[in-house]
């Protein structure tokens, strides 16, 4: 059921979704989705508790920034459902997401603070919108296909664009810092450690 939800809410936006398209889809009764999900919401609820699940295989926090970008890259192109899901919902205005993860001090915001204390942004670099610059960069081939066709003459889809901007979006991540483009990764590591503060520690 929560591989059909997937599949209509990247097509049609959650909004768009019906309860009725997302049981056809999965060859159940509507009323099995509302009794084990409640409705939409329980879907998308089911949905994200999933997505965390995956991200905490391959998405460790302590990562380099740019190792940590291609591989959310990469599992965008592997399957760009949840890219669209999470731009529908976007688009449309509804809440849910980094901003709300960082309450607790520990979220995307605030380990990205810590990364320009530590020197891996450079200093005159807002946080946030290194954030969400690199957040677009990785929703590109999802939400920017003609761009990429038009810019690059690849197909947003094909091994060479994938490569391609893998690479190059490694090298443009670490220019944000002090790093050289073509550092390897455990250079990179070594400067980019970012933990959690200390109790009774500065929060920034």
């Amino acid at each position: 059921m929560l591989a059909a939800a997937l599949d209509e809410f990247a097509a049609k936006g959650f909004s768009g979704a019906r309860v009725q398209d997302i049981a056809d889809r999965a060859g159940v009764n509507k009323q099995l989705i509302n009794y084990y999900f409640g409705g939409k919401e329980g879907l998308y609820e089911g949905l994200r508790e999933e997505w965390q699940q995956r991200r905490g295989g391959f998405a460790d926090p302590d990562l380099p920034l740019d190792e940590l970008a291609v591989r959310y890259l990469r599992d965008t192109l592997d399957d760009p459902r949840r890219m669209r899901l999470l731009t529908w919902r976007a688009l449309s205005g509804e809440t849910g997401g980094p901003a709300e993860e960082d309450a607790g001090g520990d979220g995307p915001l605030s380990r990205t603070e810590r990364r320009r204390e530590l020197g891996e942004i450079a200093a005159e670099l807002d946080p946030g919108v290194v954030l969400v610059a690199v957040m677009a960069a990785v929703a590109a081939p999802v939400t920017m296909p003609q761009q990429i066709r038009e810019f690059t003459g690849l197909d947003p889809q094909s091994p060479e664009f994938a490569e391609l901007y893998t690479e190059q979006l490694r090298r443009i991540v670490r220019r944000l810092g002090t790093l050289p483009a073509d550092a390897s990764v455990d250079e990179a590591a070594d400067v980019a450690t970012v933990r959690p503060p200390e109790p009774g520690g500065a929060a920034g």
